[in-house]
């Protein structure tokens, strides 16, 4: 709040106060570097994860096309919107692109990415860790493959912040991409983390202006909020496992009330490795298309937070063999630090109440 309030000064400003902006920046690029065992030159800030993976992605490989190179990418058909509409314009721009389907427990198995590997395969984008159902997917043996071919490979690990060990050594990633507020830091900040093989690439800026952030991202630095995402990766490194546990158990609790109020439930992912903040369940007694509006005042969602207002059915189901009136009953949770156990009973009173109700006949 201070850097928000009391000093509003430019980190690029080259007075007192702006040197003392610059100064909690280089902190918190630290604080950051230290949480994924990175080097602080690595990190370059950005608006959050989205622009992070379109940096990553297009930033690369459109220097690459530029020059003439044949460009083949292969990603999932599970990713994030911020991975695959950039891949959908780099397609429309001469890109080759690849997209792997997901087991019906929602997992991107690495052999069906390794086999698509080829001679002019530049880059590999799998996520760490499905924002949708929370499934945990085994990167670290697709990007070893990867290395070993001179394949880079970009990862979104925005879902995995705070939850998973993000160590980018032991990951063998190239590019990381994740945000502020999935570890309950400010929104509107990002970070994209190159390892050194990756900085011998050239990157194509997408906001030009100033120079900011060693020419990859014009623009004033956004100082409260990296500060307030450096105290964040502070913070999780010494809380997260105590904070893991306990959520987990409630993510179970929250499955155990669901399946036992309706036993036909099916909790998407249940066999997979997951991360414990994220429970994605169907529930078919509930009236169709409904729901949502109905848990009132719970807090939950049908899709994705960042494609809800599409109204579509879920890219990440579909791809998962869900049929469409498994999916159309499908809610997602999401639980944080601030969660509780009254909060998980006060969920399961109201849709008991909505089950019960004559609305669901």
């Amino acid at each position: 709040m201070p850097w928000f309030c009391e000093h509003p000064a430019n980190a690029s400003s080259s007075h007192r106060a702006g040197q003392a902006a610059a100064a909690a920046v280089a902190q918190a690029r630290q604080q950051i570097a230290d949480m994924i065992d990175a080097q602080p030159e690595s990190v370059t800030f950005c608006s959050g994860a989205t622009e992070s993976c379109n940096l990553a992605i297009k930033g690369l490989l459109r220097a690459q096309l530029r020059q003439g190179k044949p460009v083949h990418i292969i990603s999932s058909e599970t990713e994030h919107r911020a991975v695959l509409d950039p891949l959908a314009r780099l397609a429309r721009e001469g890109a080759s692109v690849d997209l792997v389907g997901a087991t019906p427990d929602g997992i991107v198995l690495p052999q069906s990415v390794i086999d698509r590997l080829g001679p002019d395969t530049s880059m590999v984008s799998i996520m760490l860790v499905n924002n949708e159902i929370g499934t945990i997917n085994d990167v670290q043996t697709i990007a070893e493959v990867c290395q070993e071919r001179g394949i880079l490979v970009h990862c979104d690990a925005s879902q995995a912040a705070g939850k998973c060990e993000l160590h980018l050594p032991s990951l063998k990633v190239d590019l990381l991409s994740f945000c502020s507020h999935k570890m309950h830091g400010p929104k509107g900040v990002g970070v994209l983390v190159r390892s050194p093989h990756a900085q011998q690439f050239p990157v194509e800026s997408l906001i030009e202006g100033g120079g900011q952030e060693h020419g990859l991202r014009s623009g004033s630095l956004n100082v409260h909020g990296i500060v307030g995402f450096g105290a964040a990766a502070k913070l999780v490194q010494n809380e997260r496992n105590d904070d893991c546990r306990r959520i987990g158990a409630l993510r179970d609790r929250l499955a155990d009330i669901i399946t036992t109020l309706d036993p036909s439930a099916v909790i998407h992912g249940l066999d997979a490795p997951r991360v414990p903040h994220i429970l994605s369940a169907s529930i078919p007694s509930a009236p169709p298309g409904g729901i949502v509006d109905l848990l009132n005042p719970i807090c939950c969602a049908g899709a994705a937070a960042c494609s809800s207002a599409a109204n579509s059915p879920s890219h990440v189901l579909d791809s998962m063999g869900v049929d469409s009136s498994t999916a159309a009953a499908t809610i997602r949770l999401s639980l944080g630090r601030t969660s509780t156990q009254q909060d998980v009973d006060a969920f399961g009173a109201r849709l008991a109440t909505v089950l019960a109700s004559k609305v669901c006949g």
